[in-house]
């Protein structure tokens, strides 16, 4: 049985759905940044002024992709596959928020 600790990990790993134009989706695995209640209302916040590659760089640390993670390599991805930075972000929301309903 997990147990809660105060002090969650700061990265966590969740799966993404990233589509492939002619192709079925593929599930990759990332490493996602923890943030605080109030981290988190700062990020939502700021968001706006964020480019979408940006935004991927805020949430996580890592992928299971055999091109190591970083920002040339996150603009790559983005430009390939338009829809991945956005289904990145929102699995990295939809995984805190169902974090916190069930704490």
């Amino acid at each position: 049985m997990a147990r809660l600790t105060l002090k969650p990990n700061p990265t966590f790993k969740a799966k993404v759905e990233i589509m492939q134009p002619g192709s079925d989706a593929v599930e990759v695995e990332f490493v996602f940044k923890h943030r605080t209640r109030d981290e988190m209302d700062e990020f939502i916040k700021a968001l706006a002024d964020m480019s979408l590659e940006d935004q991927v760089l805020a949430v996580a640390s890592g992928w299971e992709l055999v091109d190591p993670f970083n920002e040339e390599n996150v603009k790559l991805m983005a430009q390939s596959y338009i829809t991945a930075p956005a289904a990145i972000r929102d699995t990295y929301i939809r995984e805190l928020i169902k974090a916190r309903a069930k704490n």
